[in-house]
């Protein structure tokens, strides 16, 4: 019986898929095996040593200790995909209200209202302090073709917009589901120079961090209007926060605002929208228990943010599953082990990811805890288990 402990309040439909005969699902577990999270932070958690891999329904990981989790033998999985039509929707929405100022044109409507005016002889003549240009003809620029990024770019095509985007690791199903009409580039400055609006959609990490900083701005076309419904530190606040006030950015649109930049004229904050739809939050926790349940009773790992992606085909009797650093000799000093204690393995797969590896080598025989032991005491050898 497998222990799954919820960190958030997760969607029901996903927490259904685990089937109650294999697990126990609740939030008060001093000790687990699998954990569920959303936004929670986990960083200062202390996880108990059964924890073998915690899922995030949702596609960021910053709110859990990676490093951690590397040193431990803790896979973790996040959810890619299953928000992207939810944020794509939001950013739609943003390219508008960052145009028109529909926001500003409702709140305006409210006050004359509250004033007392008869609203119907004003607004001809109030309208024109809220106008702005069409989305049509216009150009952006996408940072990160993912899963959301490549939607988004689908969809400004359909609106008649020129979209640019900058991937370097852009995968080949992605590029075969991109509008033909989508213009790739691996180099930064051709959306900094050429667009009308800049949307970022990448992971947040000290690579990335301050991706749209001072420099990338003052490369800008005048008048850019920037939209952040990915990660705050993606783009530097106090960067962003002196175009708008010289004009050169025209409309900052974020999904992560603070005091700060709330302050500022033509700011647009947003409460942490993107993936804030039933349908997105049901989607996610229905991959997240798939993913749990997939790598807890087989071993095999799909969508994680530390390990590689590794399936294999159940065969022989028993399967061991280990997690260990990606260093000469490790995989042989495995391999020997069994075969020194007789052992054949009928099934190898092994597979890394920077410094982290994962091999499930599957027995024909039964494996005993003193094997498991010797394995485990291979050096860099992190988890060990065995899976009948």
């Amino acid at each position: 019986m497998f222990r799954i402990k919820t960190m958030n309040k997760i969607a029901p439909v996903g927490l259904e898929r685990l089937p109650r005969e294999r697990y126990q699902v609740a939030d008060n577990f001093d000790r687990y095996d699998g954990a569920i999270v959303r936004s929670a932070k986990l960083h200062d958690v202390e996880f108990p040593d059964e924890l073998l891999a915690i899922a995030r329904a949702g596609a960021g990981t910053n709110n859990i200790p990676i490093d951690r989790c590397n040193r431990n033998g803790i896979v973790v999985f996040n959810t890619p995909g299953a928000n992207a039509n939810a944020v794509k929707e939001l950013v739609i929405a943003s390219l508008l209200y960052s145009s028109r100022n529909i926001l500003g044109g409702a709140d305006w409507v409210k006050e004359q209202v509250a004033a007392g005016v008869d609203v119907t002889t004003v607004v001809e003549k109030g309208k024109s302090a809220f106008s702005g240009p069409e989305l049509a003809g216009k150009t952006i620029g996408i940072i990160g073709l993912g899963a959301i990024g490549a939607k988004v770019a689908n969809t400004c095509i359909a609106l008649g917009m020129e979209v640019i985007g900058y991937d370097p690791f852009l995968s080949v199903d992605t590029a075969l589901g991109l509008d033909i009409h989508v213009k790739h580039t691996t180099d930064l400055n051709v959306i900094w120079k050429n667009s009308d609006y800049i949307t970022i959609h990448i992971p947040y990490n000290k690579e990335t961090a301050n991706t749209i900083d001072q420099d990338a701005i003052s490369k800008m076309k005048g008048g850019v209007r920037i939209i952040n419904l990915a990660r705050g530190g993606l783009v530097n606040n106090d960067a962003v926060i002196a175009g708008l006030e010289s004009g050169h950015v025209a409309t900052y649109v974020t999904d992560f605002p603070d005091n700060r930049l709330m302050g500022v004229k033509n700011v647009i904050g947003t409460p942490h929208l993107g993936a804030s739809t039933p349908e997105s939050e049901e989607n996610c926790a229905i991959m997240a228990a798939k993913e749990l349940m997939e790598y807890l009773e087989n071993g095999n790992i799909v969508n994680s943010v530390n390990l590689p992606s590794v399936t294999m085909p159940r065969s022989g009797i028993c399967r061991v599953c280990i997690i260990h650093r990606n260093v000469p000799t490790v995989l042989t000093s495995i391999t020997s082990s069994f075969s020194a204690a007789g052992m054949n393995i009928e099934n190898l797969i092994n597979k890394s990811r920077r410094d982290m590896a994962y091999s499930m080598i599957d027995l024909d025989t039964k494996v005993s805890e003193s094997m498991l032991n010797t394995v485990a005491g291979i050096p860099n050898v992190l988890r060990v288990r065995a899976l009948m």
